[in-house]
């Protein structure tokens, strides 16, 4: 089991600050708080500055390669040479040396992203670069809802950074048994999820699905489906363009999940219940 809190040794993903605690009509003594650390991290591709992400300084391996398969840098995790983090006096750089053709193409597609926290299509310039088309998904994978309860029971002791500070989303890989695989968490949720991806892709898993700590949008149903991932669950509801965008690549989209409940809005056959 892999989980965000592993690398905590070398990057500070939270801080202690005090706080006045006000309960029952009464402030109580002071006391610490544990509170998530925010860091700035720029992608820089073969030497240019591409973007900056305020997100939790943590597996930033793998961010590269989920980020850049998630926009469509590249298409394999073979398309990066090298990751080098670099941390400065400002934040935290990661120099991405992408193949010559990546590269090339990277350099025709005009981003104006500085700044961006998570959103899934901020800086976007055009309006065909916010859905890309899709390859459609496989039928390789079916879920018994009744170990995805036992995944979805397993998920809060998980996650650690979340349990320290409560100000973190989570992405989790589920096994067809229902064994939580590996979890990343940060404080967006879309750079959780692509954390994941450059999980999923570096240690080619396969059949396995998704689960969200958050809302299903369309930009996580489309970083699922670049993944090659056939489920999505999501704790939140989706959105009317997520299950539009499920629907076509042939996800199984499922939101409001609980432990014995859950809505399955597309492809409903992958998900059985065998109670």
């Amino acid at each position: 089991m892999h989980d965000v809190l592993q690398d905590d040794v070398s990057t500070h993903v939270y801080d202690t600050h005090k706080v006045f605690r006000f309960r029952k009509n009464a402030f109580e003594k002071d006391d610490l708080d544990n509170l998530a650390s925010e860091s700035a991290v720029a992608l820089v591709y073969n030497g240019i500055a591409h973007t900056v992400l305020m997100c939790s300084a943590t597996e930033l391996e793998y961010l590269a390669i989920g980020f850049s398969l998630s926009e469509g840098i590249i298409q394999h995790y073979r398309d990066i040479h090298d990751i080098e983090v670099v941390y400065t006096e400002k934040g935290i750089e990661l120099h991405i040396e992408l193949c010559n053709r990546c590269f090339e193409q990277l350099k025709h597609v005009r981003r104006t992203m500085a700044g961006r926290t998570g959103c899934g299509i901020c800086g976007t310039e055009q309006l065909d670069q916010v859905v890309r088309p899709l390859s459609t998904l496989g039928n390789q994978l079916t879920m018994d809802i009744a170990t995805f309860d036992h995944a979805l029971q397993q998920l809060k002791q998980h996650q650690r950074l979340n349990r320290l500070t409560g100000a973190t989303h989570a992405a989790a890989y589920i096994s067809q048994q229902g064994e939580i695989v590996v979890i990343q968490e940060d404080i967006g949720r879309h750079i959780a999820l692509d954390k994941l991806i450059g999980y999923i892709v570096k240690h080619r898993l396969t059949g396995g699905a998704i689960l969200v700590t958050s809302r299903a949008s369309f930009e996580m149903v489309q970083k699922a489906v670049i993944a090659g991932v056939e489920i999505l669950f999501a704790i939140s509801a989706a959105t009317m363009m997520a299950v539009e965008l499920a629907q076509q690549a042939n996800l199984t989209l499922v939101g409001f999940c609980r432990p014995g409940r859950a809505d399955v809005y597309t492809h409903p056959e992958r998900v059985t219940c065998h109670l």
